[in-house]
């Protein structure tokens, strides 16, 4: 049972990721679309591009770590239970 609740948790952690992603074309059809009506600001629109692209994709690295934590952890509880349960017979 605690494999399962694991793996719908770690699923449920990395639904972030497909924001993430909407995020980032977001970002970047929103540079194309500015620079489409005013080319001189370009390198600047870049620039803001490239910083939104930076937060949100350090989001989508969050979700996926909270991910992996969310296996490891449970993992781990998993095994100090397991010896526990040997000391004590």
């Amino acid at each position: 049972m605690l494999e399962g609740a694991k793996s719908i948790g770690a699923g449920a952690a990395t639904i972030a990721l497909a924001g993430a992603a909407i995020g980032i074309g977001n970002v970047f059809s929103s540079l194309i679309h500015s620079v489409a009506r005013n080319p001189s600001l370009a390198k600047q629109l870049f620039g803001y591009a490239i910083l939104g692209f930076a937060l949100t994709e350090a989001i989508a690295l969050f979700a996926l770590m909270m991910a992996f934590l969310i296996l490891s952890v449970f993992q781990i509880k998993n095994r100090v239970y397991i010896e526990y349960c040997k000391l004590i017979d």
